[in-house]
């Protein structure tokens, strides 16, 4: 491992290199290592390779001014937290050392070691980092941004400006027909959808009105969930709280002045079904940034994510590139999670490429779902690429339980926030190690 001094050094000689054997315009701003976004992948990458690199060296892009702890956004749709409680000004959570250039990012030259901001400016780089996330698309499902804007009974939690229209919404349903929607695209936190399913039904049941309302989940996926385990365990909770699960359903619009949804049936030859609502909860369409999708370099698969080596992080053409996280098409489920073990690999790998060398990075694919069934009720899903449970307490985690719940709600943010964000928490690896005495992964 090279020491933070030698780095530098190998960083000055390049940036030599770079200004007087280059030809052409030069760019006002360069920077060894350039961050795309402020997520909790951008964040904790930028932490670490501050620490290393020292100020000035690394420029994190990124225009939002709050960074949002989105897991929490389940419970305050079930008006368990209050939204403030899950954001913090993105000053206060990059590293003080980095260039914080708050503009978007508008294009991609890789050949160039070249991104393009939205103001004209342009940056070149040493290295590049892409954790852009994912992109919610809206649009995508007819009548949708609309509803959202002019209904109240349609809500979602994947946005800061509407997650608090859905406590309300679920309080105001006191009868008729309840729908939650899973897309036919990636998602970031699958369980999210079905989440807040349970702790609307839940509500519902302890305020009396739970017969007069029909409960359904409508997913695009043929399963309830990746994980043959935990998938078990939900069903067994949806037949046991009478909730109708309708596979292979894929929200196509909503028309929020009749009150009805229209699902594609994605196992026929292009059939729709229409249902009525009095409540809808959307898990919307999600895809790659535009700004990726809409490259003319080949920083994309064929899918519009990022592609990268699912072990390394390092991009597949580009080797000065990674990325990790939602915008990446590492094959595991898109949460903070998998962002924690992903960030420790991709740092590695980055050091290794600045002196060099191949990354030799082994990520498994680890990532966690906590399942939120009921209000003091969580199943803490933890598994590898192969859908495989990569447990960390030393009981069965297929089952729910009081204290994962709590585990959820107080000490997960606390990691985030304090350690995280920080660079300084990679995954539960170790803690899984010591519970199992050893004997696992």
């Amino acid at each position: 491992m090279m020491t933070s001094r030698a780095i530098c050094r190998r960083l000055l000689l390049v940036q030599c290199h770079r200004t007087f054997t280059c030809t052409g315009v030069r760019h006002d701003k360069h920077y060894p290592l350039v961050v795309l976004g402020g997520g909790s992948g951008g964040c904790a990458v930028a932490a670490r390779a501050c620490r290393a690199l020292g100020p000035g060296k690394v420029a994190v892009v990124e225009p939002a001014k709050y960074h949002f702890y989105q897991p929490m956004w389940t419970l305050v749709g079930a008006g368990i937290q209050a939204v403030e409680s899950t954001q913090n000004l993105m000053a206060d959570v990059l590293p003080k050392s980095c260039a914080h250039i708050k503009q978007r990012v508008q294009g991609f030259d890789p050949d160039n070691n070249t991104v393009e901001l939205d103001n004209g400016d342009k940056l070149t780089y040493d290295f590049l980092v892409v954790a852009l996330g994912i992109q919610l698309d809206f649009n995508k499902v007819e009548g949708l941004i609309e509803a959202l804007k002019s209904d109240p009974s349609v809500c979602t939690n994947y946005l800061r400006n509407t997650v608090e229209k859905t406590f309300p919404a679920i309080q105001a349903c006191k009868e008729g027909e309840a729908l939650f929607t899973f897309p036919n695209t990636p998602i970031k936190c699958a369980g999210a959808p079905q989440k807040i399913m349970y702790l609307a039904e839940e509500y519902w049941r302890k305020h009396g009105v739970r017969d007069r309302i029909n409960v359904q989940y409508l997913t695009a996926p043929p399963v309830i969930f990746g994980v043959p385990k935990y998938a078990e365990t939900l069903r067994q909770i949806c037949d046991n709280r009478n909730i109708t699960v309708n596979y292979r359903h894929s929200l196509k619009s909503i028309d929020h002045t009749k009150k009805e949804a229209v699902f594609d049936l994605l196992d026929s030859d292009g059939e729709t079904v229409t249902k009525k609502y009095d409540f809808i909860h959307v898990g919307p369409p999600q895809s790659g940034p535009d700004v990726m999708k809409n490259s003319t370099s080949q920083i994309v698969d064929a899918t519009g994510f990022l592609d990268v080596n699912k072990e390394t992080t390092q991009h597949v053409k580009y080797e000065n590139i990674f990325g990790l996280g939602d915008c990446s098409n590492i094959p595991t489920s898109k949460t903070a999670a998998a962002v924690a073990s992903q960030h420790k690999i991709l740092f590695h790998g980055l050091l290794k490429a600045m002196a060099g060398q191949k990354p030799d990075g082994k990520y498994d694919g680890y990532t966690s779902c906590p399942l939120i069934t009921g209000y003091n009720k969580c199943v803490l899903a933890e598994f590898d690429f192969n859908g495989v449970p990569m447990e960390t307490f030393p009981f069965n985690q297929g089952k729910e339980r009081r204290t994962m719940f709590y585990v959820k709600k107080l000490v997960m943010p606390e990691i985030y926030w304090r350690m995280m964000l920080k660079g300084s928490w990679s995954g539960p690896k170790y803690i899984r190690k010591l519970m199992h005495l050893g004997m696992s992964r």
